[in-house]
């Protein structure tokens, strides 16, 4: 809950927890009619409840264009600290090794909690946190220490140093390396078993921004609610207005439409891509059929062959009780008809597991639907496509004694980069007409360090621990996303979040395989940090801004207040955010009311800044879709030193012209000067509730 001031009930034994350091809040345990009555006094701003959010879980570097010697400067990005609210941070890992690094930078004024397994912080890692508010968490994890090893992951993949040689049992291998391997690393654990309750989170933001990060990572999400009660909106709003831009994940619940998570359009919402490899484990059937299915497969066989079974042919007498066995449901296999056997089962949800436990030699998994995502196994294991199904339930059924060997998964190249199936897709709720995601980043199959303290799947039974792994998840995309603002910031100290999340927007590269709901999948496209730290021109927001934006959404003082913590804003004296979204924002979307709208209207007023050296102009270039016109007043903007603005209009005109037709893409490129600088257009109607 957020208060103007914490007197009175903070000094109560149910306080949990009063934030103090960058905005005025606090926890306390409440009963309904107790925050009922709270919510109506003067002096509270905001009441909320307590919620529990989730996680969402070295070649990304080089495919991204960012190869050890990028240009840099080195000095600025080793005074640079990114912060991250995770699950901790597994310090001894060789990705944070502090040999060659200076002090931390002057303005840090974090601090080093320790606990068990964490005794201290170092150059690299300067400062580790951890917020248990609610006790959601055992004693013996009140530490800085990474349980989990999604938190160790993200770090290192913002920050972590050059490690030559890191892999995963020899796969993915090469040099592993953060996105700004000189900056500094401040870590907030504010993510437990269960996940990542609100008030960790908010108390996790409110150090962060004291502290004097630069950038905030948050590999954390939940559906979509109004950003005035949601806190990291409201985190992430405090840290817009001392400078830190936060990058967010977009939600791991693709392909489906609507489930876009982080949709304020303060934070920089990212969603997960590909790089040009892929995870492959091949198996081979007795009758010399090999099939090749999906997997992260680490181990060798120990066999030339194993016996080769189905879970319907292994069901259990009393199987109808507990599942189908055709999927190889808990409970419903005979241990004794799968012992030492490979086995092929249906479905796609953790089947390994189920085979492991009952003493079989493998697992091969016909998926639910086709999927580009690669999952670590507890044995040898692959995911297979529905086109391969007949050759093995043939073969099971028709042969002897049918057998089978799964091999150690290799690593193929392969067309990229393609949004993930996983990656949540817009349209938003909250924002109509504000495009999310923003941007598309690495998160498919992503080496990166891990943590010591836990195994390779987390699994108790699994014993194998890794100093590197490979994950998937827009948990994965987003802090490549927070290193590539850092690395424009080292740059450009002196810019705005929005000016930073500008650059890398419009310079952002293109798809090559179209993504179901296009830029509701991608954004503006995969993040293209060398290009971006000469974006030519940038869409710039400042705080009045957002302030006129709220006004024109139809929110009051009060509402506004929820966000800003003070009710000093009136709209009947703030001007009103003109235009179709009323925000200077780097791409233009529309979404109709139903879906029987068909005719479309809208304006955007934009003004862009010129951030290039001499003199420049530059051309508008449309690509429209058929039924949609887009027309841009002025044509041509022409500047005659940096930091001139110019503005214009864009005017959408049309209707849907296919009856079946739920979107319209397009685009406006200023070109003239290098870089393009390229915008999206979406225009949407809710034709479908789902795409699948």
């Amino acid at each position: 809950m957020k208060m103007k001031e914490s007197r009175g009930l903070a000094r109560e034994s149910r306080v949990l927890h009063s934030y103090g350091r960058s905005f005025n809040a606090f926890v306390a345990r409440l009963l309904p009619g107790e925050a009922d009555v709270l919510s109506r006094r003067e002096d509270v701003i905001s009441v909320f409840p307590n919620t529990i959010r989730q996680l969402r879980t070295t070649r990304s570097w080089d495919f991204l264009g960012m190869p050890k010697n990028v240009k840099r400067i080195p000095q600025v990005e080793s005074d640079i600290i990114v912060g991250v609210i995770d699950t901790g941070i597994w310090i001894e890992s060789p990705s944070f090794n502090d040999e060659g690094f200076g002090p931390p930078p002057s303005k840090w004024k974090g601090k080093c909690d320790k606990g068990v397994n964490f005794t201290k912080c170092n150059n690299k890692v300067i400062g580790a946190q951890y917020f248990n508010l609610e006790n959601i968490a055992p004693t013996d994890r009140m530490t800085p220490a990474d349980f989990d090893g999604h938190g160790t992951h993200t770090a290192s993949t913002v920050a972590g140093i050059s490690v030559p040689g890191a892999s995963l049992y020899g796969l993915a291998k090469g040099t592993a390396r953060g996105g700004v391997p000189s900056a500094r690393i401040a870590t907030y654990k504010a993510c437990w078993e269960i996940g990542c309750t609100d008030s960790d989170i908010l108390a996790a933001f409110d150090a962060a921004i004291a502290d004097g990060v630069d950038v905030i990572s948050l590999s954390v999400g939940g559906a979509a609610r109004d950003f005035f009660d949601d806190t990291i909106a409201i985190g992430a709003f405090h840290a817009l207005k001392k400078g830190i831009l936060t990058s967010c994940a977009g939600g791991n619940d693709g392909p489906t439409l609507q489930t876009i998570e982080n949709v304020a359009p303060w934070i920089f919402t990212v969603a997960a891509s590909s790089i040009d490899r892929q995870f492959e484990t091949d198996a081979m059937l007795g009758n010399g059929v090999q099939i090749s299915g999906l997997s992260i497969n680490t181990f060798e066989p120990t066999k030339k062959w194993f016996p080769l079974t189905s879970g319907s042919l292994a069901e259990a007498k009393n199987a109808s009780d507990h599942g189908n066995s055709s999927s190889c449901d808990i409970g419903t296999l005979e241990e004794s008809k799968v012992k030492g056997k490979i086995v092929y089962c249906l479905g796609s949800s953790g089947q390994d597991y189920t085979i492991k436990d009952l003493k079989g030699a493998g697992a091969i998994i016909l998926a639910d639907r086709m999927t580009d995502t690669a999952f670590s196994t507890v044995i040898s294991a692959t995911s297979i496509n529905p086109k391969d199904a007949s050759q093995i339930e043939k073969y099971i059924y028709s042969a002897k004694s049918p057998q089978a060997v799964i091999y150690k998964s290799r690593t193929v190249n392969i067309t990229a980069p393609f949004v993930a199936s996983f990656s949540s897709r817009g349209p938003q709720p909250i924002s109509l007409n504000i495009l999310k995601p923003d941007i598309a980043a690495p998160g498919l199959s992503i080496l990166a360090a891990y943590s010591g303290l836990t195994t390779l799947t987390g699994n108790n039974e699994d014993n194998r621990v890794v100093k590197y792994n490979v994950e998937s998840g827009t948990s994965m995309a987003c802090p490549h996303a927070a290193a590539a603002t850092a690395y424009v910031k080292s740059f450009h100290p002196d810019w705005s979040p929005a000016a930073i999340k500008s650059a890398l927007m419009t310079t952002a590269k293109s798809m090559k395989i179209r993504p179901v709901g296009a830029e509701l999948a991608s954004g503006a496209g995969q993040i293209n940090p060398r290009k971006a730290i000469n974006p030519g021109l940038i869409y710039d927001l400042d705080f009045d801004s957002y302030i006129s934006y709220f006004c024109k959404e139809g929110y009051n003082s009060t509402n506004i207040a929820l966000l800003t913590g003070s009710k000093k804003y009136n709209c009947s004296s703030v001007p009103k955010a003109k235009g179709t979204d009323g925000l200077n924002y780097p791409s233009m979307h529309l979404q109709l009311n139903h879906a029987n709208s068909s005719d479309i209207s809208a304006v955007y007023y934009r003004t862009v800044t010129y951030v290039g050296r001499g003199k420049a102009v530059y051309k508008a270039k449309i690509r429209a879709p058929k039924g949609l016109s887009i027309t841009v007043v002025p044509k041509i903007l022409s500047f005659s030193q940096v930091n001139e603005k110019k503005s214009f209009r864009v005017i959408l005109k049309g209707k849907f012209i296919r009856e079946r037709s739920w979107f319209l893409s397009g685009s406006l490129v200023w070109s003239g000067k290098k870089p393009n600088v390229k915008s999206p257009i979406l225009v949407y109607r809710p034709l479908f509730v789902n795409t699948y």
